[in-house]
C-alpha cells in the first residue's frame, strides 16, 4: 500500500467534467486549499480514470474497500480520518478524489507539479495497488448544462466559467422563450444573418445558434452573455462574481 504525506488539495465539489477541476496553476487566492496528512496513491487503468474524473457516478466496490478509512485530512493541530479518499494515477494524469462518505467522487483535486512529480516517483520505486473499470458504461451525453470538453478546449479558468454562465443563461432561453425572442438574440449574434434567420423555425434557429457558439471564447462571446444575463438577478450574480475573481 502506498501512501503519501502533506498533499495540497483544493477541492471542487459536484464537478461532473475534468475541465472543471482546476490545474494547479488556475489556482486562486480565494480558493480553499487543504492539506492531506496522509493518503493512499492508487492505480488505474485509464477508462477508470476517465470514468472517475469525468463522471459523479458510484465508484467500484472494490475500489472503495481497499481506500476505506486510509486517508487522513490535517485540520488545526489534528488528523481527521476521511472515509474514501485516494489519489489515483494511469501512469500520465494524477486526480486527488474524496467521496465525503458517499460512493460517488464528490470532491476533486489536481495536484502541485512537484506533488505529482512524487506521485510518479512512487510509481517506479513501488508496487501500487492496480484497479480496472470492470462494468460496462454508456457513453456519457453532453448538452448545454454538461458542455463537451471540446468547447472548453484551450480556454483559463474565467472563460470556461463565464461560457458555462452563457450556457446556462442559453438553455433557459431556448427552452422557456418564444421563437421570436429566440431569433432577436440569434440576430445580436449574427446581424450579418438577418435575413436568413427570419425564415428559421424554433428549432433551425436554436441548432444553429448553438452550433456557431459553442466554439471558443471571444469578445462576441463575452458581450452576448453580458447582454442575455442582464435583468436576471441569479445569472447577474454569478457573472458578477466571476468578473470580480482574480487568480494566483
Amino acid at each position: 500500500m502506498v501512501q503519501m504525506r502533506d498533499v495540497w488539495v483544493n477541492w471542487f465539489e459536484g464537478e461532473e467534467n475534468g475541465y472543471n477541476v482546476c490545474h494547479f496553476y488556475e489556482w486562486r487566492s480565494e480558493d480553499r486549499v487543504e492539506v492531506l496528512d496522509q493518503v493512499i496513491v492508487i492505480k488505474v487503468t485509464k477508462e477508470l480514470f476517465n470514468f472517475i474524473e469525468n463522471d459523479l457516478a458510484d465508484l467500484p466496490d472494490y475500489l472503495l474497500k481497499t481506500v476505506h478509512n486510509q486517508s487522513f485530512l490535517r485540520k488545526n493541530m489534528s488528523r481527521v480520518q476521511l472515509d474514501y479518499c485516494f489519489i489515483a494515477t494511469d501512469g500520465e494524469r494524477i486526480i486527488a478524489i474524496d467521496t465525503m462518505g458517499y460512493k460517488t467522487p464528490i470532491r476533486k483535486s489536481r495536484l502541485s507539479p512537484r506533488q505529482e512529480q512524487l506521485v510518479f516517483e512512487l510509481l517506479e520505486q513501488n508496487e501500487c495497488e492496480s484497479f480496472e473499470l470492470e462494468m460496462p458504461i454508456e457513453r456519457k451525453q453532453h448538452h448545454l448544462l454538461s458542455p463537451d470538453p471540446a468547447d472548453m478546449q484551450g480556454l483559463t479558468r474565467k472563460e470556461r466559467q463565464l461560457k458555462q454562465i452563457l450556457y446556462m443563461a442559453l438553455e433557459q432561453l431556448f427552452t422557456s422563450s418564444e421563437e421570436a425572442e429566440i431569433r432577436y438574440w440569434y440576430t445580436e449574434w449574427a446581424p450579418e444573418s438577418y435575413r436568413a434567420i427570419q425564415t428559421m423555425d424554433k428549432e433551425e434557429v436554436t441548432a444553429r445558434m448553438y452550433d456557431e457558439i459553442k466554439e471558443g471564447w471571444t469578445d462576441k462571446h463575452h458581450q452576448l452573455c453580458q447582454s442575455l444575463v442582464k435583468g436576471q438577478v441569479f445569472f447577474e450574480k454569478l457573472w458578477d462574481l466571476e468578473q470580480g475573481e482574480s487568480v494566483k
